[in-house]
């Protein structure tokens, strides 16, 4: 259970000529739900992104499953939900086509097999979405949308689900299945890295809550909820290895 199963190290990251990134630390155990939090524009993506390859570092050292993710390749292992605004929309695909594109790295030879049809059908069911199967994608709602995404990232039976702002716009009914659908996940003893801007219905899931501030960690313990319960009102966290200077967080207040 201690097993390290995101890891990093001195990251450092750049967009265009502006730090996002400044040398955060971050380590994510097996089994453990993990929460970034930090208003926008603290590098909570990034940092996610960073841990996928799709932001490269500057400096610092990232390693997935013990292994550094520039030689990692057991992508079957890792489930991504990217934020809705990022994936696409207006594909012309089916609901059942765009699931099954999760199951291309458990594929052999690009040949897909009845298990992989019969995963499909089971992370729609995971999601509340089995009647839709045979629907285009753009003729969902926002909430619909993200269902089936995280149907995606779920198809490959994953060890780590990694998932950026995963309620943002989303409808309440559909806040409330993607709530059930994680539990689920947790209680089979999935590893979760989430993106959010608050905890929301989440927050009983959550383990530890990261927040981010100008690209560096201010705080990495109890969600913040939890650390004012022992606190004054009002009452300023430092996380202990923020960089000199560095804003403290203010106990509930996350932007």
């Amino acid at each position: 259970m201690n097993e390290p199963v995101v890891s990093l190290r001195g990251v450092r990251a750049d967009l265009g000529s502006r730090p996002v990134l400044r040398g955060i630390d971050l380590t994510v155990r097996r089994g453990e739900v993990v929460a970034l939090l930090g208003a926008n524009g603290s590098g909570k993506s990034t940092a996610v992104r960073s841990v996928i390859g799709q932001v490269q570092t500057g400096a610092g050292e990232i390693e997935l499953f013990g292994t550094d993710r520039r030689r990692f390749r057991d992508w079957h292992r890792v489930g991504y939900v990217p934020q809705r605004t990022t994936a696409a929309s207006g594909v012309p695909a089916t609901v059942t086509e765009v699931v099954l594109s999760g199951r291309l790295s458990r594929a052999r030879f690009g040949m897909l097999r009845k298990a992989d049809h019969a995963a499909v059908r089971k992370a729609l069911e995971l999601v509340g979405m089995a009647d839709r199967a045979k629907d285009p994608v753009d003729a969902l709602s926002g909430g619909q949308h993200q269902r089936v995404l995280i149907a995606r990232a779920l198809v490959s039976g994953p060890e780590l689900l990694i998932m950026d702002e995963p309620m943002a716009g989303v409808d309440l009914a559909s806040q409330e299945v993607l709530a059930h659908t994680l539990r689920e996940q947790v209680s089979e003893g999935t590893t979760v890295l989430l993106v959010l801007h608050e905890l929301g219905p989440l927050e009983p899931l959550i383990d530890r809550a990261v927040v981010l501030r100008d690209g560096c960690v201010v705080h990495d313990g109890p969600p913040p909820k939890a650390v004012g319960q022992h606190a004054l009102p009002g009452h300023d966290h430092v996380h202990p290895h923020a960089p000199a200077g560095a804003e403290p967080i203010r106990t509930g207040l996350l932007s």
